[in-house]
């Protein structure tokens, strides 16, 4: 069984509630989804053994924040190359900003550049605080897990 780890941090709690919805949408593929706190990850083996990783932050100042900067050298240490990624997390603010700058955009960037991973078909999921809990968003994010895991289980690698 293909086993996709939904690595989050959050401070409000809200990008947490998106992880667990994501993770729900990659398991109704029959995949395993293990969802873990950043804080809960101690070192690069921690990363070894999954298939696919989606990485959630939430968005501070058009930024991602200082813990999850200081968390992703741990992917340095292993191979990642070819990897399925994907990046999700929820913002306050609705201001004209593009959701090219949220976090989960840039933190997409980053794995794809650096660490030379594949995008999925959806790239990164942004979702405004407010309509996290809605039916909305809740199948929003379910659907997002959805198509990681049929990407995961198709032959996706060029």
């Amino acid at each position: 069984m293909k086993r996709v780890l939904v690595i989050y941090y959050s401070v409000s709690g809200k990008t947490g509630e998106m992880a667990d919805f994501i993770a729900e949408g990659i398991r109704f593929n029959g995949l395993q989804a293990v969802v873990k706190k950043m804080s809960d990850i101690r070192n690069a083996a921690d990363l070894a053994t999954y298939d696919g990783y989606i990485l959630g932050s939430p968005t501070f100042s058009l930024d991602i924040p200082k813990p999850v900067k200081t968390f992703l050298p741990l992917f340095k240490n292993l191979s990642f190359a070819g990897k399925l990624c994907g990046a999700f997390g929820a913002y306050l603010h609705d201001a004209s900003y593009q959701h090219n700058d949220y976090a989960p955009a840039l933190l997409l960037d980053i794995l794809l550049k650096e660490y030379q991973m594949w995008q999925f078909d959806l790239g990164a999921l942004c979702l405004q605080e407010d309509i996290i809990k809605t039916r909305e968003g809740m199948k929003a994010c379910q659907d997002y897990g959805k198509m990681f895991g049929q990407s995961l289980n198709s032959a996706w690698i060029p």
